[in-house]
């Protein structure tokens, strides 16, 4: 069957749990394409993707499917492959991250890559979020690292965001996906290696979160 796998590795218990979280993921990208495949063949279907974009062929490196759909919608695009989840086409920025409602999220993934919305979901989510940094621009998938967004290092973006908490005064903690590996370029080169094992260890690190909460009645 499907999922025989997963259930020998997760046993009985830990497999109802990943079919009962409910999961938001921000960003369909080169990051959050691999963490919903992930998702979603560990047996979390309960998944709402959150995106405005549309396929283009320089999407066609790193990003799951898309060269099925190239000039689609990705929202819409996804739910073909993924039929179980829903989709949502929207620009994920601050102002919508503040008038959003989370509540009903059990985890929440941030594939995107605009700093000011990154900051407000730290800020409103970060007890249940998990979120990934910069991954272009590198080449080692082995240096892809998981820690709290404190103890980033080797990134740029994680240091402008850690600089940018500091002076909001925020000082909680939350689960960051990095990569300690130098950048090899100024210019916005991106590797699918790279990208796709950020969106792994968002998808192995939201897979913990959930087995470590109790089961839901």
């Amino acid at each position: 069957m499907k999922y025989d796998r997963c259930k020998t590795l997760f046993k009985d218990d830990g497999f109802a749990k990943l079919q009962n979280a409910k999961i938001l993921l921000l960003g369909v990208g080169g990051v959050g394409s691999f963490a919903l495949e992930c998702l979603y063949k560990s047996g979390i279907t309960d998944i709402t993707i959150v995106d405005f974009d549309s396929y283009d062929e320089s999407n066609q490196n790193r990003q799951m499917h898309s060269e099925l759909h190239v000039n689609e919608i990705k929202v819409d695009a996804l739910k073909t492959h993924y039929p179980l989840l829903t989709p949502i086409n929207q620009k994920i920025d601050r102002e919508w991250i503040e008038s959003f409602d989370f509540e009903d999220f059990d985890v929440i993934l941030d594939a995107i890559d605009d700093i000011h919305a990154k900051l407000a979901l730290a800020q409103k989510c970060y007890k249940k979020l998990i979120s990934a940094t910069g991954s272009a621009k590198k080449i080692d998938a082995t240096q892809v690292r998981s820690a709290s967004i404190w103890k980033t290092q080797g990134d740029p973006f994680a240091s402008k965001i850690r600089r940018e908490l500091k002076r909001r005064k925020f000082d909680r903690n939350y689960r960051c996906i990095f990569s300690a590996e130098t950048a090899l370029t100024k210019e916005k080169g991106s590797f699918m290696a790279v990208t796709g094992a950020f969106g792994l260890a968002m998808c192995s690190e939201c897979v913990k979160k959930i087995l470590r909460t109790p089961l839901k009645d």
